[in-house]
Formats: structure tokens, C-alpha cells, sequence
């Protein structure tokens, strides 16, 4: 591994960490209320551990995301300003991750997504979605926004 990749995935792995030492001495949930830049910054931890494998450290996705692999599924797509995250409202997003494709997805649809219902609390995951959404650019979040907006979000 080169060394600049190392040191990022030690960084990485360090604010993880932090968060979870943070979020015991807080006593779990007062964490999530912070403001919106802490809890962006709470979801980067939760993102590198939850999401990353699949999504890229840097939210760049798996190679090559809109082509069907040889068992018909897609690769996970990237959350930058590059993929389509910031085309579905807010409530969908969640959704997405809490639940996975599945209830989302037409018939017979298999998704390597995972729910993460058991494994991240509702606050943990608008906290991943917060460090999402602060990576992207402003044109883009607000166009998210409205896209939320009209959704009734």
C-alpha cells in the first residue's frame, strides 16, 4: 500500500476512534446533536467504517458503477457530485440506507446494499448522509435541497 493511502486510512481509522470515544463520554445520543459541521464530521467515522469499503474512501464508488457485473448487479455507485446521490430527496436517502434497495428497487432487483437498520441508529445515519452531502459542492447541495423540497422533504 502506498504510503499516502496508508496514511489517510490511519487518519481515517483515528477520527473513528475519536468518535466513538467521544460518543461514550457524551452518552451516545448527545453526540448527534451538534451542530451541522459535528455532525458531518461524526459521519465521516461512521462512513469510513460502514461504507467506504463499498462507496470509496474519498466517495468515488466502485469502477465502472453504471455496468452490470457477471451477476447482474451494479457496483456500488459514488456519493460525490459524480454519482447520483444528490438526485433523490432526503427522505429517500435515508430510506435507502436504513432499508436498502430492496423495498426501493423494482421486482426481482438484487443490490449488494446492505439495510443498516440494526446496525445504525436513525441519527447515525442523517449524520452519514450529513458528511455526504458536505463533500459536494455548494451548486450541488442546493440543488439536492430542492430536489428535497419538492419531494415534501
Amino acid at each position: 500500500m502506498r504510503r499516502g493511502r496508508w496514511l489517510a486510512v490511519a487518519a481515517a481509522l483515528a477520527l473513528a476512534l475519536g468518535a466513538v470515544l467521544i460518543w461514550w463520554g457524551k452518552g451516545g445520543d448527545a453526540l448527534w446533536q451538534e451542530e451541522p459541521a459535528a455532525l458531518a464530521a461524526a459521519g465521516e467515522s461512521l462512513y469510513v467504517v460502514h461504507c467506504a469499503q463499498c462507496h470509496g474512501g474519498a466517495l468515488e464508488g466502485q469502477p465502472n458503477w453504471r455496468e452490470r457485473k457477471s451477476d447482474g448487479r451494479l457496483p456500488a455507485p459514488p456519493h460525490d457530485q459524480t454519482g447520483h446521490t444528490w438526485h433523490h430527496p432526503d427522505e429517500q436517502l435515508f430510506a435507502i440506507v436504513k432499508h436498502g434497495l430492496g423495498p426501493l428497487a423494482p421486482a426481482g432487483y438484487v443490490s449488494d446494499m446492505p439495510a443498516y437498520d440494526k446496525v445504525l441508529s436513525d441519527r447515525q445515519i442523517h449524520a452519514v448522509l450529513a458528511f455526504i452531502k458536505s463533500r459536494w459542492p455548494e451548486e450541488i447541495r442546493a440543488r439536492q435541497a430542492e430536489t428535497t423540497r419538492r419531494a415534501g422533504g
